[in-house]
């Protein structure tokens, strides 16, 4: 590992900030789609040249393997084949009773297409409902796949430690999980980084910089009325919540910025390069609005934290009293106040 690669597992390295897709799926406002294929290599070019997407990001896949595509009729194969594409797949819940083998397949088959590859390096899996069994025979599927050589690594997303220690019981060799962390939520750290770090499994995450809220943007506001403006932001409003509401959040964002103003950099920054320290965890996922948000993003491989920094951190994320429990056990709850907000059946009518 160097401040800006990882090496994820035997042989494959990717950046230690991640591109991610979820901005271009929509909901984010209209994407002009020959401008995102060149934000996406102005991403490549800022050293950045690891992208995560989804079955579920609609076009996501697509624009990733047009950049790709361009990437190498432009520069050469040598250029296309740095980039590195995680995926995930993600089941409806509906269909979680009757998954098969056919299922996951047709679901690797389709990224495949969209991505304009012979091999996926990563897919990370997740399952809505550990009510239903199924997830360890899936991975077994999965592997099947990977033995084809139609994946290269697998990964999960957002299992918690009972459950990822199932599927590593069952001889599935994973490299990652796909997880929530950040300075307002360190769930990761309560049982599953030591499991992970017994199995080798590295952590890439997302919501470091909870939606947007861990930004200069909010610093010195008053707490926003309800309805937020979008489901990211009310997501990400819950986690500041349990972390101990707006104003112990304002107090963050002050420690924050105070450490980011003595490195020349903004709140964001600092607030994924905490992450980027934190034990088993080998990047982070961070979404990119346009060319000048992609280069403001490569310099979080830039910061080093020193022990005052960190002190800084540490002294108001001591004063939070959550969010508590496992990874996504509260996102699982599909009646509480996280889950309820959840959208579970997003493959649905895929073509």
């Amino acid at each position: 590992m160097t401040a800006k690669t990882f090496e994820l597992g035997p042989g494959y390295t990717i950046s230690r900030v991640i591109r991610g897709g979820w901005q271009l799926a929509g909901g984010h406002g209209a994407i002009d789609r020959s401008q995102a294929v060149t934000d996406l290599i102005a991403t490549f070019d800022a050293g950045i040249w690891t992208y995560d997407c989804a079955d579920i990001y609609t076009g996501v896949e697509e624009l990733i393997g047009a950049a790709r595509l361009r990437l190498a009729n432009e520069r050469g194969l040598d250029a296309a084949a740095k980039m590195k594409v995680h995926t995930k797949l993600v089941p409806d819940l509906e269909r979680l009773a009757t998954i098969s083998r056919d299922y996951i397949r047709g679901i690797v088959d389709q990224s495949l297409r969209r991505l304009k590859t012979e091999r996926l390096d990563l897919v990370q899996f997740h399952w809505w409902d550990y009510a239903m069994a199924g997830y360890v025979e899936a991975m077994g599927w999965l592997n099947e796949l990977r033995l084809e050589g139609k994946v290269r690594n697998l990964g999960t997303t957002n299992f918690d430690t009972p459950r990822l220690a199932e599927i590593l019981a069952a001889g599935i060799p994973l490299v990652s999980q796909q997880l929530q962390y950040s300075v307002l939520d360190q769930r990761p750290a309560n049982s599953l980084a030591a499991l992970a770090a017994k199995n080798g499994v590295s952590f890439l995450c997302y919501g470091s910089v909870a939606g947007g809220f861990l930004s200069d943007k909010w610093l010195g506001v008053a707490e926003p009325a309800t309805p937020l403006e979008n489901r990211s932001l009310v997501k990400y409003k819950l986690i500041i919540d349990d972390f101990g509401g707006w104003d112990l959040f304002q107090q963050l964002l002050w420690a924050l910025k105070a450490v980011g103003d003595r490195h020349g950099v903004d709140v964001a920054t600092i607030a994924s390069a905490w992450v980027l320290e934190q034990p088993q965890v080998a990047a982070v996922i961070v979404g990119a609005r346009n060319q000048a948000h992609a280069l403001a993003n490569a310099k979080i491989m830039a910061v080093e934290l020193d022990a005052g920094d960190r002190a800084k951190i540490a002294a108001v994320i001591a004063q939070s009293h959550g969010p508590e429990g496992d990874v996504y056990t509260l996102e699982r709850d599909r009646h509480g106040r996280h889950g309820s907000i959840m959208h579970y059946n997003l493959n649905a009518g895929r073509t």
